[in-house]
């Protein structure tokens, strides 16, 4: 058997990178940028007040309370026309320009204004108190996101207060399908025997729909060569990476095999994983292609072990694994020895203590109850077999974002 680590690793070797474009910030999200971005303003581009209250010198503060005459209102979006003078104030309202003279801001609580013109200043400030300085947020020159970041809303607000449109990779067409003359669709109210509803596709469409990427879905292609050949040449003609599930295990009787050894350089693997030991990998008329098991819960793992990272490495994503931690096992479990095994579980944990994994449900990978009932994967790697409760163990979580690079 291929370990993990290895196939994983040649499989990234051998992607194509994907061509760039720069799109509006706002529409960036979940985009992976593709050179550093970064901002030719100041931001704030000017010195403005960081609360609703009234622009003073500090200076005039030092023995308060104070009054001081209001000399003008100042709105945010407009701007001040008068000078502050010693003795002076103005009245001013969150993100306004400050007024020139003043050097600080008493927050409207720390106020009494008994009339329109005049002030009463309750407390001292100091010079700089309540003001945003410009360029206190960015200067010209700084980088806003590195490159290879995939955009989350938080860098797309910086990138927007900026005004910068990212330079991105292409969003990559993904073709999907379902192989084997068992499957019928979902929406199938009576089974006949023998048959089983395809929720390998919907699984695939909704981890898809996480990357944002167009999806080119074929629909369930039963065992015959001619539909076969069809379904893989239109996927390679039209997307830029195609993921079909069933027709990869050692005894299946079907033509997958021999379709994909005609059309492209494709190797059938036996991987050191569990769930998902079968997998295939290779390239349809160039375009790469990955053959996931078709228990649905082997093509969650193999796609999260290897299709969404490779993806994301196409991308130009620097961080393409899930981010992981060590958590504790709350109960024994038994597994293979010769594998790296990806148990499914649910999470406990006390205040400011581990997470404590407990299996989520059944384990086997037909088993979509446990799996949507899994909140992490408790991995456990080859050479190990068996924890006891209580043992650390390493806790993979595919709910959040992808936090490790390739070596870590």
């Amino acid at each position: 058997m291929k370990p993990l680590d290895e196939a994983r690793a040649e499989v990234l070797a051998s992607l194509p990178s994907l061509s760039t474009e720069t799109v509006p910030a706002v529409q960036s999200l979940g985009r992976v940028t593709a050179e550093p971005a970064v901002t030719l303003e100041s931001i704030p581009p000017f010195d403005n007040s960081a609360m609703d209250g009234y622009a003073v010198i500090s200076l005039d503060t030092t023995d308060a309370p104070v009054e001081l005459t209001v000399i003008e209102d100042v709105a945010a979006g407009s701007v001040p026309t008068k000078r502050v003078e010693h003795g002076a104030a103005t009245r001013i309202m969150t993100g306004a320009p400050m007024p020139e003279g003043a050097d600080a801001v008493v927050k409207v609580e720390d106020t009494e204004s008994p009339d329109r013109d005049r002030v009463t200043v309750r407390c001292s400030v100091d010079a700089g108190r309540n003001v945003r300085p410009a360029g206190g947020d960015m200067s010209p020159g700084d980088v806003i996101v590195e490159s290879g970041t995939r955009l989350t809303a938080r860098h797309v607000a910086s990138l927007a207060s900026a005004g910068v449109n990212p330079m991105v990779s292409i969003l990559p067409t993904v073709a999907i399908m379902s192989t084997g003359d068992e499957i019928v669709d979902p929406a199938t109210e009576r089974l006949e025997p023998g048959a089983i509803r395809d929720s390998n596709r919907a699984l695939l469409r909704a981890m898809l729909a996480e990357l944002d990427v167009p999806v080119l879905d074929l629909g369930i292609i039963g065992d015959d060569p001619v539909q076969l050949r069809a379904a893989y040449e239109k996927a390679a003609a039209e997307a830029d990476l195609i993921i079909s599930t069933g027709g990869v295990s050692m005894g299946d009787y079907d033509y997958v095999k021999q379709i994909l050894g005609e059309l492209g350089s494709v190797e059938f693997w036996r991987v050191a994983m569990q769930p998902a030991k079968p997998f295939a990998f290779g390239t349809v008329n160039g375009v790469p292609l990955f053959g996931l098991p078709g228990n649905p819960v082997s093509t969650f793992v193999s796609f999260e072990q290897f299709v969404r990272p490779a993806l994301l490495h196409m991308m130009g994503a620097t961080r393409i694994l899930r981010t992981r931690l060590i958590g504790i096992m709350g109960e024994d479990v038994d597994t293979s020895e010769a594998k790296t095994v990806f148990l499914r579980v649910l999470l406990a944990q006390d205040a400011n203590g581990p997470f404590v994994a407990v299996r989520s449900g059944g384990q086997g990978s037909n088993v979509l109850s446990g799996l949507a009932n899994a909140e992490a994967f408790a991995v456990v790697p080859v050479g190990v077999g068996s924890l006891s409760a209580g043992d650390d163990v390493t806790l993979e979580m595919f709910n959040w974002p992808e936090g490790r690079r390739i070596d870590e």
